[in-house]
């Protein structure tokens, strides 16, 4: 065993008491990493940087993993068409484990003995975060300070403050928490079951009016184009939120369950993940066959569930993930999408994979590829083995439909 830490730092209230408590308590070498996944500008990130080595720590560094978050995460959410409880597109909670991977691999690198966190004792990123480290490192001891001593905000303050470290800390009233797949709003209403979020939380406020139309293109299931102009996913993700969240697109409320056992509820505002989902799920629908479309969605809500609960490294999310790869192959077109105060609607795509193809008929207009005789066989034998059932069984049968 060394005397050295990795601490996962964020530069917020929690991850800047680690520091020096670390250090000064228990003895500990602290080197902090910030992971980025979208959430840090550049110069965010900088006075993150600023901050950690003013409190005391050895060394720090930015590690930019947005684009690794995509690829191994964000794609998988979006060609599943993800939205646990049919609402919530897991802003926050499937960046963690990557956060974590990333931590991870500091930590190899250092030689440390030691890993550290920010997380209180009441959360799901506890989870997320010490997960990784018992199945990878197990031999790596994990402190969670603000966990182990269950101190409050004031007396965090408080030792900062004692220790030379006069930061202001004025607590906001909301707490935010920003990536690349969107941003988590946590206030006073949502930690009861009737109170909503007031026009002024959510980060981006309400400045477009009026209609406008998007235009997102998709290559084996990833957006790669907007309104025409090809581009990286991430960069898509990040352009489509500045068009489209001014509408005050994407906000809503989810409620559910969490990893710890208690039912959790959070507000969030994630115009360009919702978006894309339903631009996706539209396209799928058009060029995917009723088979795919079935087993698509038995393994997405499946995927998801996994990615939300921290079980991101179980095997099967590989097996998965081969699947939709796969499944994907033709899910290629582009999709119109119009944009409003609030509200979004899908209106149609293009593909050269369509199977909504006009060649072979027109639902409720025209057949091209059989006669009314020949359904009138094809009813004959679909109705066949119900028809055996209902005349062996009589009346007994007959019972059931009244």
């Amino acid at each position: 065993m060394n005397n050295k830490v990795v601490l996962a730092f964020s530069g917020g209230l929690d991850t800047s008491f680690c520091v020096p408590y670390l250090k000064n308590e228990k003895g500990l070498e602290v080197h902090t990493i910030m992971v980025n996944t979208g959430g840090f500008s550049d110069a965010e990130a900088k006075a993150i940087e600023e901050r950690a080595m003013t409190l005391g720590a050895a060394s720090h560094v930015t590690v930019d993993a947005s684009h690794t978050y995509y690829k191994k995460g964000l794609k998988y959410l979006i060609y599943g068409n993800v939205l646990k409880n049919a609402t919530y597109p897991l802003s926050v909670s499937s960046e963690r484990v990557f956060q974590a991977l990333e931590v991870y691999r500091h930590v190899k690198n250092l030689g440390a003995s030691y890993v550290a966190h920010g997380s209180t004792g009441a959360g799901n990123d506890q989870v997320r975060f010490d997960i990784v480290f018992e199945i990878l490192a197990p031999e790596v001891k994990i402190i969670a300070p603000i966990r182990e001593l269950s101190i409050a905000r004031q007396d965090e303050i408080k030792y900062l403050n004692d220790h030379g470290f006069n930061f202001s800390w004025e607590k906001a009233k909301y707490s935010i928490n920003q990536g690349l797949w969107g941003t988590s709003v946590g206030g006073v209403e949502t930690l009861s079951s009737e109170g909503y979020l007031p026009e002024e939380a959510y980060p981006v406020q309400v400045t477009k009016h009026g209609h406008e139309h998007v235009r997102i293109g998709f290559k084996a299931g990833e957006p790669v184009s907007l309104n025409g102009t090809e581009m990286d996913p991430v960069e898509l993700i990040k352009q489509l939120h500045a068009i489209a969240a001014p509408y005050g697109i994407g906000r809503d409320t989810h409620v559910g369950d969490t990893i710890i056992g208690i039912k959790g509820r959070v507000a969030f505002e994630a115009a360009a993940p919702l978006i894309l989902v339903k631009a996706h799920h539209l396209l799928e629908k058009h060029v995917l066959t009723k088979g795919q479309l079935y087993w698509k969605d038995q393994i997405s809500y499946w995927y998801g569930q996994q990615m939300h609960e921290a079980m991101y490294l179980d095997p099967v999310m590989r097996d998965m993930e081969a699947m939709m790869d796969n499944m994907e192959q033709f899910v290629t077109g582009e999709v119109e999408v119009e944009l409003m105060p609030y509200h979004f609607s899908v209106l149609g795509c293009s593909s050269a994979h369509d199977l909504m193809n006009s060649k072979f008929g027109s639902y409720g207009e025209i057949n091209r590829s059989y006669t009314g005789q020949d359904v009138v066989g094809f009813t004959k034998v679909l109705a066949n083995p119900l028809k055996i059932y209902y005349s062996v069984n009589g009346e007994d049968a007959a019972d059931i439909i009244g």
